[in-house]
């Protein structure tokens, strides 16, 4: 029944979760096109209050207003990536629990060498989080397991084993919920810049193109274009790959002590089992 239970919840908190990633990107591509319009757009941001025209001297508005409608998509993109990456920063921070994951996995490790089960479950209710629940589902089991006379010590360890491995299958996908969007924008980042980059270029050899003498002002939007949406384009890549690499540590390490405390459990476990 409590299996159940927690398949359920975790198909309603999927389909919540899936709502507000389509939502966030929503939002974002909305916000961007407001501020693109209305705040660098601004007519104050041009000589002559023409925003098709030449922006005021300085006014860095109005410049990054002359990279064109492929702005607002870059803008998007790294609205999105600030977005999930404070998504992802409360969900690992909230993963971890109360107390520093070393410290509790030691106690866990020391009270397990003790057979302090009871107190150990205490502990993990204090502790929250992911690996806490891990631990404590695997606990539950092991205390079950204990005063269990039908089964042999083989088939209880694998019944812990089992155990753990269920409890962190519904802990380990919520970790890296959202960093495939990431790994995305680390690639599309850059090509849609790329894009925007590419337009410029063709707009400012249009420009010098033009029988007579080339138009100064469609060569400079041009070029302004094209520099505007390559640095958009790169620092929304970068900044997605350091996030990206970062969170995917964060989360190795954590597998990596959840890892360790089943490996404890089942030790000792099997020790303590005739």
């Amino acid at each position: 029944m409590s299996k159940n239970s927690n398949k359920s919840g975790q198909s309603i908190g999927g389909a919540l979760r899936s709502v507000f990633t389509v939502g966030a990107m929503v939002i974002a591509l909305i916000v961007s096109i407001l501020i693109f319009r209305y705040v660098m757009g601004n007519p104050i941001n041009f000589q002559g209050g023409n925003p098709h025209g030449t922006p005021m001297p300085g006014n860095y508005l109005g410049i990054v207003y002359k990279g064109g409608f492929i702005v607002p998509l870059l803008m998007t993109v790294n609205l999105i990536l600030f977005i999930f990456s404070i998504e992802r920063l409360i969900t690992i921070s909230r993963a971890r629990g109360k107390g520093r994951l070393n410290i509790f996995v030691k106690k866990l490790q020391e009270e397990l060498a003790s057979d302090k089960i009871e107190e150990a479950i205490v502990d993990c209710d204090k502790q929250r989080g992911s690996l806490a629940n891990v631990m404590k589902a695997g606990l539950v089991r092991y205390r079950d397991l204990q005063h269990d006379q039908k089964l042999e010590k083989d088939q209880k360890i694998l019944a812990l084993q089992k155990e753990f491995e269920e409890a962190t299958a519904l802990e380990l996908p919520m970790l890296s919920r959202n960093l495939v969007i990431l790994s995305t924008i680390a690639s599309i980042s850059v090509l849609i810049g790329l894009l925007g980059t590419v337009l410029g270029m063709i707009r400012a050899f249009g420009a010098l193109a033009q029988a007579g003498s080339p138009d100064a002002l469609a060569l400079a939007t041009g070029i302004s274009e094209a520099l505007v949406n390559t640095a958009f384009g790169i620092t929304g890549s970068l900044l997605a790959i350091v996030l990206y690499n970062t969170f995917s540590t964060s989360i190795d390490n954590f597998t990596y002590k959840i890892d360790e405390a089943g490996f404890s459990l089942v030790q000792s476990f099997a020790a303590s089992t005739k």
